[in-house]
């Protein structure tokens, strides 16, 4: 079914699976399963800007993120590494939000810069922030007769970033291991240190309570707790199997995470 508004795409959405852009389908495509396609919803396709918030439509391509005034740089860093033209052309960036995907690379930004998500169904909508969207492996929070609409980017507070892309190719390259890291400083003082890694775990991983170590930090102060700062890094990054080796993902993580604090004389 092809939806034109919002509206009749929420009413036609449960037993249905949303597609915008439909490059993973093109590897995994059911033939018996109902499709509901997004790419004509006009509500899903804007990227707009409030007080607070970027506000990126679902159904927005790659490329017209990449194009647009309002996307933030960090953004725009992440979505210019994925895939080719061709991909970006077509791939969205709900698409790769919702595949449930820890080497989604503009998920990895959008977990960095603490973005939420509008989850919107027939009856109802919401809005979560991301950490709380994946659950595990492919485990999302979303029920059957929801859409994710939106992402609501912050518009501030990513201005010092630090973004790495770790493939076995230059173009194409699906992330064997990728980092994003945020740095604000207010009044001297660290206000905001935040660092994410994807491709590693079942799920992006991000550690609240390791940031706190340097809050309100100067960087002086940062640079006295850097080895237990990183102590507890290498404790809480485990890797779990796949393609790439547990040692060679642990040693990349951390090498991105002490380049991150070099970069910003920590």
């Amino acid at each position: 079914m092809v939806a034109k508004t919002l509206t009749e795409a929420l009413q036609a959405r449960k037993g249905r699976t949303p597609y915008a852009g439909g490059t993973d389908l093109m590897v995994w495509a059911d033939e018996d399963a109902d499709y509901l396609f997004l790419h004509k919803v006009p509500e899903m396709r804007g990227i707009t800007e409030d007080g607070e918030y970027i506000r990126l439509g679902a159904a927005c391509t790659f490329t017209e993120v990449i194009k647009h005034e309002l996307t933030p740089d960090i953004l725009k860093a992440a979505c210019k590494k994925i895939g080719a033209p061709a991909i970006r052309n077509a791939g969205t960036i709900g698409g790769n939000i919702a595949n449930g995907s820890a080497k989604a690379d503009s998920a990895l930004i959008f977990v960095v810069t603490d973005s939420k998500l509008r989850l919107a169904s027939a009856e109802a909508e919401r809005v979560i922030p991301i950490k709380e969207f994946y659950q595990g492996r492919r485990k999302l929070a979303i029920t059957d007769d929801e859409l994710l609409v939106e992402i609501l980017m912050p518009k501030r507070g990513h201005e010092n970033f630090y973004h790495e892309k770790i493939g076995a190719r230059n173009a194409l390259a699906i992330s064997r291991v990728s980092f994003a890291g945020v740095l604000e400083m207010r009044g001297g003082r660290i206000e905001n240190c935040a660092a994410a890694f994807g491709a590693v775990s079942d799920v992006i991983l991000r550690f609240h309570e390791i940031e706190a170590m340097l809050k309100g930090k100067t960087t002086a102060e940062a640079k006295s707790l850097k080895a237990a700062y990183l102590a507890a890094y290498d404790e809480a990054i485990v890797p779990i199997r796949g393609r790439v080796g547990i040692e060679y993902r642990k040693d990349v993580c951390m090498n991105l995470l002490r380049d991150f604090l070099d970069t910003n004389g920590i």
